[in-house]
């Protein structure tokens, strides 16, 4: 017969046992739930095992693909070209200070984003707007203090509308374009792209070793997912321009 203190380790172990079975039924069902809501292949996979892996090139035709040249005026009338980039890791995107629908929170992306980085002198961020009819410099300073838009090397630019479409649809192959039906009127990719300090376009690879080349910009850490099932990707751009602002 078991005496009082060998009968109360018995009742501890069972009750310590029982606790780590719960825990790890719970740790299991959450797992289950993140690979079925998609969360766990891009966010905890690709923000851990490939994290450390070197950034790809994204190359077209045997050649690493590189920012053309650019001239355009940012929102304080300064013309800025692709050499003012030149040194730094900048984000790409492509926007319209009206856009009712996705522009939004794309920059309210990059601003987290910007304010991550925000000591860093060799970061910045290029945003072309694709209605530069009437995004002039003054609008465009007018939407950056709306968000409260203040890097020095944050560049909001407007200018001859075909060299900006020029430059979305052969110079990063991201589309753009005047759509009457569209929100707004026009219609663009919510994609951002990352160019490095020697002006490549680079991202990281995915599970089968093929370039992700853009990162989503429509949807928000704290969302998550979206309602298509697709995964946020501001956690592992911002992994992505930490390996380059170090190369």
């Amino acid at each position: 017969m078991p005496t009082g203190a060998n009968s109360k380790k018995k009742y501890t172990y069972v009750w310590v046992s029982a606790i780590i079975l719960l825990f790890g039924t719970f740790a299991v069902y959450e797992i289950t739930k993140r690979i079925k809501g998609g969360t766990m292949v891009e966010n905890d996979r690709m923000s851990t095992g490939m994290q450390h892996k070197p950034l790809a090139f994204v190359v077209n035709d045997g050649k690493k693909r590189k920012v053309p040249d650019f001239a355009f005026y940012d929102q304080d009338s300064v013309l800025v070209t692709n050499t003012d980039y030149l040194g730094k890791v900048y984000v790409v995107e492509f926007f319209f200070t009206t856009c009712p629908t996705i522009c939004p929170i794309m920059t309210e992306n990059l601003v987290a984003i910007e304010q991550m980085f925000q000591t860093e002198e060799d970061f910045g961020v290029a945003s072309f707007t694709i209605n530069p009819r009437y995004d002039t410099p003054s609008i465009l300073k007018k939407y950056a203090k709306k968000y409260g838009i203040t890097n020095a090397n944050w560049h909001l630019m407007t200018g001859d509308r075909d060299k900006i479409y020029q430059l979305a649809q052969e110079g990063f192959y991201i589309y753009a374009s005047e759509e009457q039906d569209a929100p707004g009127g026009f219609e663009h990719s919510g994609m951002f792209a990352l160019v490095d300090k020697n002006g490549y376009i680079r991202s990281r690879e995915d599970q089968f070793g093929n370039p992700l080349i853009y990162y989503r910009g429509t949807i928000t850490e704290k969302q998550g997912v979206n309602d298509e099932g697709e995964s946020q990707q501001i956690t592992i751009l911002k992994e992505d321009i930490k390996k380059l602002l170090a190369e």
